[in-house]
């Protein structure tokens, strides 16, 4: 006869398992959309070639396609809705000026100097502009709220964009938002061990860390901190699932060569040792 306990940790067990079963099967499914351009799947300068010319710079994005590699770039709004090229949320490790660039019109961050170069904060207008399809673009969507209003406005200037792109961003709710524009767009999921790398075990950082919010984005790729290439969400996402493998950031030629043996599509900084 079953015992009280007994019933309880059977209880206990079939609850895990159907957790397990909603995480395996449900949450953390990638979409299984194939990409139907192909030359999206190449390596990408991270920010552009940057090192003699500052990132996400026009100079930086100009050397890639002189060199013909893809292009990964970031794109957050300012105070006055326009798209910005920019990677930090803060402005002072590239402009040196102690405020957020949300917080700036898209004139006053143009009359900033990039690293005290020539090079001024780029719109996303002037990218795709200088890019015009000559190589692939991997444009992330930067955000870390709720807000979601930079999706409608990526979306209102790729409309007409006629060169490849592909979108990713950390968060999966600019995913699920900008797909409602975009519907035939290829997009990923940009993932790190967050628990790791923020040294905290909140709930918020082990959802994350376990892709347990992949349902809001049911990204096509997945976009790995390539120390997470054998961590178990990754291998599930891209190996049973079969999600496409990009990684991040590859800066030896070691790792570079090992990203390409291994089907990776790499996201590389230019100045490889």
């Amino acid at each position: 006869m079953l015992t009280t306990d007994m019933i309880t940790v059977i209880i206990i067990l079939c609850v895990l398992l159907l957790l397990f079963a909603l995480w395996f099967f449900v949450l953390i499914r990638p979409s299984g959309k194939a990409v139907k351009n192909t030359a999206l799947l190449c390596d990408y300068a991270h920010r552009g070639l940057h090192g003699s010319v500052p990132e996400n710079s026009l100079a930086a994005f100009d050397l890639a396609v002189k060199e013909g590699y893809g292009i990964e770039l970031d794109v957050q709004l300012s105070r006055d809705g326009k798209v910005m090229v920019f990677h930090d949320y803060t402005l002072n490790r590239m402009t040196g000026v102690d405020n957020k660039l949300r917080q700036l019109d898209c004139s006053d961050l143009q009359t900033l100097s990039l690293l005290n170069t020539d090079q001024a904060i780029p719109t996303f207008s002037q990218v795709l502009s200088l890019i015009d399809g000559k190589v692939p673009l991997l444009i992330e969507l930067k955000g870390e709220s709720l807000d979601t209003s930079l999706c409608e406005k990526v979306a209102d200037l790729l409309k007409d964009y006629r060169g490849a792109y592909c979108i990713e961003s950390f968060n999966p709710l600019l995913i699920g938002k900008i797909k409602k524009y975009l519907p035939d767009a290829f997009y990923g999921l940009l993932y790190t061990n967050v628990c790791r790398d923020k040294k905290k075990y909140s709930p918020l950082n082990i959802v994350v860390t376990c892709m347990a919010l992949n349902f809001l984005a049911r990204p096509d790729f997945i976009a790995y901190n390539q120390y997470d290439r054998n961590s178990l969400p990754v291998r599930l996402t891209t190996k049973f699932y079969r999600a496409p493998r990009f990684v991040w950031t590859v800066k030896t030629e070691k790792d570079l060569s090992l990203t390409h043996s291994l089907g990776e599509y790499p996201i590389f900084e230019r100045g490889m040792g």
